[in-house]
């Protein structure tokens, strides 16, 4: 409406009340409907990478409780070569990555405070895989967006949706059919379980994180930085538990490799990606479709039956999911 008025100012009456005539009384709103729906594929195509990235790092992920189970050492010890080996890969694009680095002392601390935190959160899921059963740990380790959520409402000030609550509350539902059927026949809660749930708390706070200092770093360079950081915490865990380091050969070292090379180079390059275009509550909710994609996993790899509560818990957590991301216009929360 700004344009039609400054053409009623800028030119002769004669030539604005032809031009009300052609367009009519609706003639602008239609206009405006038009490009606004134009505006709005735009913005759509530009965030169809980062909803892609996010199915591919949703994937790699869900290899996580696989792959620990497949390692003859404890938790802590392979978290620790899950971090080392990509960081050791990252760490000559260091020589030529250097766009969009505006670094200062304070962001430095933000991202070894989110190192730290996903360190904690790899030592602890990891030893609760070994603990209880691969579903188990991957759906209670995925309560993360209760934590993220309130954190975002209680701290910043950042409400989220209501649409973001309700499909919260369809996948927890979800998770819970599924965490019942299978306490229901063989497993207790116990350390296990624990150690999932304080692992989906520090990976909140390694999420909020990430968010903060996204919009200041590149994908490539801030996950160079966090995983070295965590590496140094993973180390001295370890070395303060006094665990061993000693990798032994065969199916322990390939599946150390799967670890650093697809759940967390490739899992965790993608979710960066997607987080530094989507709101940490969308990325986080989405995180839950690990925990019914992992039981599946987990009933042809580790012999870990699936059950039709199962089937129907992951249902909801997926419905859950595609929920969440009922908003019309994501994009005016992302950090772009």
């Amino acid at each position: 409406m700004e344009l039609r008025s400054y053409e009623a100012k800028s030119a002769p009456e004669a030539i604005d009340g032809a031009w009300d005539t052609q367009w009519g009384k609706g003639g602008w709103s239609k206009l405006e409907a038009e490009v606004g729906v134009v505006a709005r594929a735009k913005t759509g195509s530009r965030l169809l990478p980062a909803y892609l990235a996010l199915v591919v790092g949703i994937v790699c992920i869900a290899w996580s409780a696989i792959f620990v189970r497949w390692t003859d050492i404890p938790g802590p010890a392979s978290a620790f070569y899950r971090m080392l080996i990509p960081a050791l890969v990252l760490l000559p694009t260091f020589l030529f990555d250097r766009q969009g680095m505006q670094l200062n002392r304070r962001m430095l601390a933000i991202i070894a405070l989110g190192g730290l935190f996903f360190a904690l959160d790899l030592a602890l899921y990891n030893t609760s895989i070994l603990k209880t059963s691969a579903a188990n740990a991957t759906l209670l380790g995925n309560n993360t967006p209760i934590v993220v959520g309130l954190l975002s409402w209680l701290v910043f000030r950042k409400r989220p949706a209501a649409a973001f609550w309700l499909g919260l509350v369809m996948a927890l539902a979800g998770t819970v059919v599924i965490l019942w059927s299978d306490l229901g026949k063989h497993m207790r809660f116990g350390m296990g379980d624990l150690m999932a749930l304080g692992a989906a708390g520090c990976f909140a706070v390694y999420l909020l994180a990430t968010e903060r200092v996204r919009t200041s770093t590149s994908t490539l360079g801030f996950l160079r930085l966090a995983m070295i950081s965590s590496t140094v915490a993973l180390f001295v865990i370890n070395w303060v538990m006094g665990i061993s380091l000693r990798l032994p050969h065969g199916r322990t070292l390939w599946a150390v490799l799967g670890l650093g090379l697809v759940t967390q180079l490739g899992g965790y390059l993608a979710l960066t990606y997607a987080l530094g275009h989507l709101p940490a509550t969308i990325t986080s909710v989405s995180l839950l479709a690990q925990g019914p994609l992992t039981a599946a996993m987990a009933a042809m790899l580790l012999g870990e039956p699936l059950s039709w509560a199962q089937i129907f818990g992951g249902t909801l957590v997926l419905s859950g999911v595609g929920l969440a991301h009922r908003q019309k216009h994501p994009e005016e929360e992302a950090n772009i």
